[in-house]
């Protein structure tokens, strides 16, 4: 059998890059705000391609950026407040979002509140297909913000019992400093790949599905099948019946989005309903025409 030892990442980076004004800078607020690049720069890519304005494409993703940082930062602290590694228990602490600490499910709930939010009051048309293009950009954008959470050593696992596995060994580590001497699951590392391989069952299904809403909550059911099978190796608090508050959420959003999908893809498109009604109105019109007159 191959040893465990052999296959294990050491990382021994420190997770502050540098400090600026008292500021610190980590791998984590760096890797975050690449995500959050990544994430803009795709889903507006998709967006032009639908017909989307330039004003209009950045204004929504402002607001999604701006509920997600406010969902993530917010259902971390609720999560974690106390005292202990990873834990907050200070406002100093709850504002300091550049160090790591936030919740992605927090993100996701936040971003689309604040998207949604914004397409209303500013009557965006086709919300439906503006969500599609949307999560085309996050899903990778949470792929590149799980970089610096791997770097970071923030997510804390269980110990590996696989051929591989992941091992942080410098002291300004989370992973270190909570005492983890044995290698783990690299869990941020199975859901950054999940994060990928998801994009592209999304791609398909956003070029081969014409109902708009389907890859939204495609990409809700299928990440929420992602976090639910991922957590069961992280740490997280135990919250309900041996399930983590991100398996809790994941089984909510997934049971909403299986009817959503099913009733999305049995209803018609809305050009295709608006053809029928044209038809049955041209046959109307037909039948109208073709009875006989009644002069005398």
């Amino acid at each position: 059998m191959i040893s465990t030892a052999l296959l294990t990442i050491k990382i021994g980076l420190d997770p502050e890059l540098f400090e600026v004004a008292g500021l610190e800078i980590t791998w984590h607020g760096l890797f975050t705000a690449l995500g959050v690049v990544v994430g803009v720069a795709v889903a507006a890519a998709f967006a032009r391609r639908v017909g989307y304005r330039e004003e209009m494409i950045y204004n929504v993703a402002l607001a999604l950026v701006i509920g997600g940082i406010i969902g993530a930062r917010g259902l971390y602290v609720i999560e974690n407040w106390g005292d202990g590694p990873g834990q907050v228990d200070s406002l100093g602490e709850v504002l300091s979002i550049n160090t790591g600490g936030i919740s992605i499910y927090g993100a996701l709930i936040g971003g689309t509140v604040g998207a949604w939010g914004y397409a209303v009051l500013a009557k965006v048309p086709n919300i439906p297909r503006g969500a599609d293009v949307a999560v085309m950009g996050a899903i990778l954008g949470m792929a590149t913000g799980r970089i610096g959470c791997f770097i970071n050593g923030d997510i804390f696992a269980e110990t590996t019992s696989l051929p591989w596995g992941v091992l942080y060994t410098h002291s300004g580590s989370p992973g270190f400093q909570a005492g983890f001497t044995e290698a783990q699951h690299p869990a941020v590392a199975y859901e950054l790949l999940g994060d990928v391989a998801i994009f592209l069952v999304l791609a398909l299904i956003y070029s081969r599905v014409r109902r708009d809403g389907v890859t939204f909550f495609s990409w809700v059911l299928l990440y929420g099948a992602l976090r639910v099978g991922v957590s069961f190796l992280r740490l997280d608090d135990l919250v309900w019946m041996g399930l983590r508050t991100a398996q809790l959420i994941a089984i909510v959003t997934m049971a909403l989005a299986v009817p959503a999908i099913v009733y999305l893809l049995r209803t018609p498109p809305q050009e295709m309903r608006l053809s029928r009604a044209e038809r049955r109105r041209l046959m109307r019109e037909e039948e109208v025409e073709g009875e006989p007159s009644q002069g005398g």
